[in-house]
């Protein structure tokens, strides 16, 4: 599953900055049974704007390291929240279908 939100930078704060936090956070909580992974994309036309994907083998181990997360990942997430404003698109399954065009 993907684990989908937005996150809106706010003036004098850079993505840089962000993806620092997100990678310390990201170290600690990849540790969890289930996680697959993490992406930080920068939106093309608003480089205040980030997409952020968290995929987990399922919704059932996600909820878990949500529950029982250790104390520095709140720390980190807290460090950087007075700076970003976060928006939760959703939870997703993975796909039931994919298409691959490959053009040569």
């Amino acid at each position: 599953m993907k684990f989908i939100f937005e996150v809106h930078l706010q003036d004098g704060f850079k993505a840089e900055d962000y993806a620092d936090a997100w990678l310390r956070a990201s170290e600690i909580i990849q540790r969890s049974p289930g996680a697959m992974g993490t992406e930080l994309h920068r939106k093309i036309d608003d480089p205040n704007v980030l997409i952020a994907i968290a995929s987990w083998r399922c919704k059932k181990d996600r909820d878990a390291m949500q529950a029982e997360h250790s104390k520095k990942i709140d720390e980190i997430i807290a460090s950087v929240a007075p700076f970003v404003k976060i928006n939760l698109i959703g939870e997703f399954y993975d796909p039931q279908w994919v298409v691959n065009i490959n053009s040569d």
